[in-house]
């Protein structure tokens, strides 16, 4: 899931990992809740944000009217060629290449919007917002979840804590960002300032499980830009798969991997 304002792209076989080992294991039980919060029978068509490899997408189209026109879009233009492919039978699906902060549509030409874990990116998330608003007919459906604090997310806080190590008090190696949008409050002003308002802000609570926690750890540094910084900075990345992989053996075990993870889901309306 990219928006504009990421340090680096989903390029060469990051797609392809990430949607091989992250996607079964960690990231569709959530695309499946978020789609069927969204009405079968919106009044309009569908738009999704940074839809990624496309795993919102398959769900959104099974569950809305097919008479409806369903657009994905996302930054990156890797993510959504690989989307476009492993997708190519399903009909009904149009992909864009679009920045979410300056999407190429006109103003109330959805009906609803979805976007996975992709609002907590945004440099900008109340422009973002106030863009899915414009492009939204007033009293359409937006719904979109955010990852809970990094504490209640061990194979996150794991991983992070790894990937921090390798350089104690590297900046550029935090990786904080994608749990930092978990508060109720502060995701009721974005909404505010946005054009929303509140239907139901709640947490999700999914199982996370993989055939093996190696497969996992590839996921999380091969299938997403985190490799491309630590190449940058020389590490080599099958030694950082094998010690993210330990670290959450300790958490959930081996083969089996299996863990928890929490996520915000946030439904708001077009005000």
């Amino acid at each position: 899931m990219t928006i504009a304002g990421a340090p680096h792209s989903f390029a060469g076989s990051m797609p392809e990992f990430y949607d091989r080992y992250l996607g079964p294991a960690w990231m569709d039980a959530f695309a499946e809740d978020l789609a069927k919060r969204l009405p079968a029978h919106p009044e309009g068509d569908v738009l999704e944000l940074a839809c990624g490899t496309g795993l919102v997408t398959k769900w959104l189209r099974r569950r809305l009217d097919p008479a409806l026109r369903l657009v994905a879009t996302d930054l990156s233009e890797p993510m959504l060629a690989y989307a476009r492919r492993k997708h190519a039978e399903v009909p009904g699906i149009e992909w864009r290449v679009a920045d979410a902060t300056q999407l190429p549509f006109g103003d109330a030409e959805f009906g609803a919007a979805a976007c996975g874990f992709g609002v907590m990116f945004a440099p900008q998330p109340v422009e973002a917002m106030r863009e899915a608003r414009r492009v939204l007919k007033k009293g359409g459906v937006f719904c979109f979840n955010v990852w809970d604090r990094i504490e209640n997310n061990p194979t996150g806080l794991a991983n992070a804590e790894t990937i921090e190590g390798l350089i104690p008090g590297d900046p550029e190696l935090r990786f904080r960002l994608p749990f930092e949008m978990h508060d109720a409050e502060l995701l009721r002003r974005l909404l505010r300032e946005g054009g929303f308002r509140e239907k139901r802000i709640e947490p999700k609570q999914v199982a996370i499980e993989s055939p093996s926690v190696r497969d996992l750890a590839i996921g999380v540094i091969r299938g997403t830009p985190r490799s491309q910084l630590l190449e940058k900075k020389g590490a080599k990345l099958d030694e950082v798969i094998e010690k993210v992989a330990a670290a959450l053996a300790r958490i959930g075990g081996d083969r089996p991997y299996r863990s928890k993870a929490n996520a915000i889901v946030v439904e708001a309306i077009a005000a």
